[in-house]
């Protein structure tokens, strides 16, 4: 038997969400790496419906632009300046094909816990009992703020009523309305012509279809869910974090339950386009962004964030920053190193304590252990590169690449100015300023001869103590020569 579908899914999103105190409208704020209004849209698309749209009207194109990014097929609908939910609705609807039959669900932009399993089983259960409302409730000991469920003797729904709007004893009620909906199509079309603003708030009130669809004689039901955090919305930047701290909880337990020992959920946040494989360990401290993808048996942690990038099979990360790069299987990177965009470390390969890569493509087991700076450069495999190495990859106006061989050595502080290309087999000598290039089997040395100037310190450091010390060490040498007078010969 197919899962049921409803024909059209409509997210209210044209609130300005002024308890954010923020430019940015409210559900354009991201839990999870993912925008509020994105979560919705997600969960909307999850119940198969033909059609998605989102009602907009605050920063209309901020939030239009954003919608049609992460859903091009998403119906875009104006809500114009009349007030209430009604009227968003109605405008939703305006938007959709006129002869559109069959359910519509409503659900909100700000709702980002709900999923698209729960938006299936109120369609299932609205279309089995032949429901022309269903409505989503919960029950709160404190449903201060939320609209009342009331219902009649029989335990029917038979309105819903508005905190503001409500009397002291409806007030009392603990069962609230989520304001996620499941509609007959016809009946709310024929409904939302006679909603008013005959209230508080002088809006036109979605809640309202409820009591005139039971005036009609048409079945309304309550949909009841236990979890209550799916019917939670943001308001205010305090709700925002503790969905955040909740979604986050369940995506933690999502991949423990899956095969990945996480060390400490609390101090480890993963957005929900991560993926981990099975038997990977997460120290705390781990932050996993974006569409970030670990291997199996892989170690992260502690104290690592990694935003969009791909880690293999049994690579180990530790105190680490990295954005848009890719780490090898077997690969091992830190502490405190940073990995910029375009980073590839091959499989075995290392990147070691206080390293920084950018547009670097490091081959199977090449190191580039200590202190360094890779920006722009090819480092084949197999190829050591020595602590305190720098890629001088600008000149003041545009990049330039280089290229290390494989099996190739570069030995400690040395500058490679771009573009030089070391060939495979080739060495550099440490303290070398190179600016040429190596070819293979050859060793590079680029830099200036040392001289040894006797006496320099005690002649021009007199009375220091360097200058006693120098003293002193040469009285323990009666063989030591004098302190010369003039500059000596280069040694």
């Amino acid at each position: 038997m197919s899962t049921p579908r409803p024909a059209a899914v409509l997210v209210l999103a044209a609130g300005e969400g002024t308890r954010m105190r923020s430019t940015t409208p409210k559900v354009l704020h991201h839990i999870g790496g993912v925008p509020l209004v994105g979560h919705a849209i997600r969960a909307a698309r999850g119940t198969g419906a033909q059609h998605v749209g989102v009602v907009v009207r605050h920063d209309r194109d901020r939030v239009a632009e954003l919608c049609t990014t992460l859903d091009d097929r998403l119906v875009i609908a104006d809500q114009d300046e009349v007030k209430g939910t009604a009227r968003a609705v109605e405008c939703g609807l305006g938007a959709l094909p006129a002869d559109l039959s069959g359910t519509v669900l409503v659900t909100y932009g700000d709702v980002p816990l709900l999923t698209g399993d729960t938006l299936v089983e109120l369609t299932a259960a609205h279309l089995e009992t032949g429901s022309a409302v269903s409505v989503v409730t919960a029950h709160l000991a404190d449903p201060t703020g939320y609209g009342r469920v009331v219902r009649d003797a029989n335990g029917r729904v038979e309105q819903i009523v508005e905190h503001k709007d409500a009397t002291e004893a409806q007030r009392t009620i603990t069962e609230i309305n989520s304001g996620i909906y499941a509609f007959d199509v016809s009946v709310l079309r024929e409904a939302l012509a006679s909603v008013g603003t005959d209230n508080a708030q002088g809006e036109r009130y979605l809640t309202d279809v409820v009591a005139l669809a039971r005036a009609a004689g048409r079945p309304v039901r309550a949909h009841v869910l236990d979890d209550l955090w799916q019917t939670e919305g943001v308001n205010d930047r305090v709700q925002l974090a503790a969905l955040g701290r909740e979604l986050n909880r369940r995506i933690c337990e999502g991949h423990m339950r899956a095969g990945v020992t996480i060390v400490d959920p609390a101090t480890t946040w993963i957005d929900v386009d991560v993926t981990i494989g099975q038997d990977s360990t997460v120290l705390p401290g781990t932050q996993l962004l974006g569409g970030t993808t670990i291997g199996a048996d892989a170690v992260i942690g502690p104290e690592v964030t990694l935003r969009d990038t791909e880690v293999g099979d049994g690579a180990e990360v530790t105190r680490a920053v990295a954005n848009l790069a890719v780490i090898g299987a077997g690969a091992t990177v830190g502490p405190y190193s940073f990995l910029r965009p375009g980073t590839r470390l091959g499989a075995r390969g290392k990147i070691g304590g206080f390293v920084e890569t950018k547009n670097a493509d490091i081959g199977e087991a090449a190191k580039v252990p200590h202190l360094t700076y890779a920006g722009d450069v090819t480092i084949g495999e197999g190829a050591n590169i020595g602590a305190g190495t720098i890629f001088a990859n600008y000149d003041g106006v545009a990049k330039h690449h280089s290229t290390v061989g494989r099996h190739s050595f570069v030995g400690s502080s040395t500058v490679v100015v771009s573009p030089v290309d070391v060939a495979d087999g080739a060495y550099v000598a440490a303290g070398s300023a190179l600016t040429q290039d190596v070819e293979p089997g050859q060793i590079a040395v680029a830099r200036g001869r040392q001289r040894n100037i006797d006496g320099w310190v005690e002649r021009s450091r007199a009375g220091t103590a360097a200058a006693t010390a120098a003293r002193e060490a040469r009285a323990r040498h009666t063989d030591g020569p004098e302190p010369a007078t003039s500059e000596g010969n280069a040694s």
